[in-house]
């Protein structure tokens, strides 16, 4: 699963929502590294609704305009739940490789180096 379609995925876990709301959160959940634009966002829900991943709650008009929000279904959350498995048992094994207890921060030097140090 590519990581914008878990990230969506997983906004849409926490509640219903609309276009801009799922891209404020994807923004959110991602401390600012994925910026979905509106186009890639909404050809995204599409092919996510016709997998049946998402489906269409509610539509309401608002200044005009038709406001379309969106809900993780049974099979979605299903799908996410198994890619957050896959990417928990990918990440214990790379802490483990390193030698690092879970939960721990990495850092590849012990800190603080003095100048001599890092040269």
């Amino acid at each position: 699963m590519q990581e914008p379609t878990f990230l969506i995925l997983t906004a849409l876990a926490a509640r219903p929502q609309h276009g801009y709301g799922i891209i404020a959160d994807v923004a959110e959940i991602s401390s600012g590294k994925v910026r979905l634009r509106a186009g890639t966002l909404y050809a995204a829900l599409d092919r996510l609704s016709g997998e049946g991943l998402i489906e269409t709650e509610r539509e309401e008009i608002v200044d005009g305009r038709a406001r379309r929000y969106y809900r993780l279904t049974a099979n979605g959350a299903t799908r996410l739940s198994a890619e957050a498995q896959r990417l928990r048992n990918h990440a214990e094994t790379a802490f483990a490789r390193l030698s690092i207890p879970p939960g721990t921060a990495f850092s590849p030097f012990p800190l603080p180096l003095s100048p001599r140090e890092a040269w």
